[in-house]
């Protein structure tokens, strides 16, 4: 294969095998939530103030605490690494910011510490110095199967560990911890080494089982002085930044997981014939595209598929600038676009895959010209159905849930529904050299997540 094109699937081929299709109408509709966040300017001080809650009696005077943060793309992440930070510094201690992140970024720490810089998480913002390494260390096993357990080597080493990061539903698992403070300490912050251990076990040990333990071994062998848990509302803003002490560190955690599935944004219908993501990446969710909002966990290990939504086909069009071409999950789409093949990164992509052990989530789908051909090929493999009755959305990906493009058969459902309001007909698809002109859905105007 000599280049990109030998990999591309023409517009012309594509509308050729599918013969005149005609596309549905496309109108817009918005989500009705009821949310509360924390008011932006509010978000360092309320990270400042969940420091109180954190466990420092035994850290001198001038001792270094490592702050953990990671490479999701949580909303006001800078503002709250420097509230914390702020006040570390304040109860008179020396922080430093480490990036716990396990495989990502390439599995380098230049890697890691770009991957932190494009989240804006850089020394001027936060405050102090970011220590960036792979280099870890064995803190020790787990009691019953003899799980190795590492730790991010600066961090062990330091007087005290304060991870932080948000409290969401996993994307591989159902557990009573899922994404959060507990997987940061076991996956983020055992790097490399760490999380490719883990993911292994997994294979044969559920992860609803191995976190707890392995966070257990973690919070008795290190000076885990608690965590910064963050709940984020259905519009992805801050609703909650929590101060967690180790003493009852998982069932906190696991409350906050309650709260976190209340406030999940997900697609408003179960039955959908295509659903079409303007992009996916690693800051959306672990796996691209979050599993509960798609319906699909082909990947998973030892765990079941959510049983809806219901979604025939996914077309991706591409990848977010902060995954860095970190295209994990890609595997789980039936169509990607031109702009995600040429976006990729294989080696990231590859080493993130081999980590958690799930290589089939990085198989590269059939990869088609244009949007025109995506939609089209996506609609001529769910059976028979006209344009009048498919079922089509197209989101701006698994996280941007507030406003969508519905086609005429949604948009008259949405208008019998007290959760979601039509705020433009079904109109044709404008194509510009078969790409959509309409911009993606949550930048469409005042009002969008």
């Amino acid at each position: 294969m000599d280049s990109l094109d030998d990999l591309v699937v023409p517009e012309a081929t594509v509308l050729d095998a599918c013969g005149d299709r005609p596309l549905p109408d496309l109108g817009l509709i918005e989500r009705d939530w009821d949310t509360d966040p924390i008011p932006s300017d509010r978000v360092e001080a309320a990270a400042a103030e969940a420091v109180a809650s954190l466990e420092f009696a035994g850290v001198p005077e001038g001792g270094e605490v490592a702050v953990g943060a990671g490479s999701r793309g949580i909303a006001n992440l800078p503002s709250i690494v420097s509230g914390v930070v702020g006040a570390i510094e304040d109860a008179g201690y020396d922080p430093f910011v480490f990036p716990a992140m396990g495989s990502h970024g390439g599995a380098t720490a230049e890697g890691q510490r770009e991957m932190l810089e494009s989240l804006g998480v850089t020394p001027a913002a936060i405050g102090c110095e970011i220590r960036s390494s792979m280099e870890v260390v064995r803190v020790g096993e787990t009691p019953d199967r003899g799980v190795p357990v590492y730790a991010d080597a600066h961090a062990a080493g330091a007087d005290a560990i304060v991870p932080v990061n948000r409290v969401k539903p996993h994307t591989d698992y159902d557990g009573p911890v899922e994404s959060g403070l507990s997987k940061m300490l076991v996956i983020g912050m055992g790097k490399q080494r760490g999380a490719k251990t883990a993911h292994e076990w997994a294979i044969d040990w559920s992860f609803r089982n191995m976190i707890p333990e392995i966070a257990e071994k973690l919070l008795a062998e290190l000076p885990v002085a608690g965590g910064v848990a963050i709940v984020e509302d259905q519009f992805d803003d801050t609703a909650v930044i929590e101060g967690v002490p180790p003493s009852g560190f998982l069932d906190r955690e696991a409350e906050l997981l309650e709260l976190a599935y209340d406030r999940l944004p997900t697609i408003p219908f179960d039955d959908v014939d295509v659903l079409v993501l303007d992009r996916q990446g690693k800051d959306v969710s672990g796996q691209g595209m979050d599993t509960n909002v798609i319906g699909r966990r082909p990947f998973a290990i030892n765990e079941p598929e959510p049983e809806l939504p219901d979604v025939k086909r996914i077309f991706v069009r591409g990848l977010t600038e902060t995954t860095h071409g970190n295209a994990m999950g890609m595997g789980s789409a039936d169509f990607v676009g031109r702009d995600l093949a040429a976006e990729l990164d294989s080696s990231t992509t590859l080493i993130n895959a081999i980590t958690a052990s799930t290589t089939r989530g990085v198989r590269l789908p059939p990869v088609v010209e244009t949007d025109r051909a995506g939609l089209v090929a996506s609609l001529s493999t769910v059976g028979v159905v006209g344009p009048d009755d498919a079922r089509v959305l197209r989101a701006t990906d698994t996280m941007r849930l507030g406003r969508l493009y519905a086609s005429p058969a949604l948009v008259e459902e949405a208008r019998e529904r007290d959760d979601l309001r039509v705020l433009a007909e079904p109109s044709p698809i404008e194509f510009d050299d078969g790409r959509f002109v309409a911009p993606t859905p949550h930048e469409t105007g005042d009002g969008g997540d």
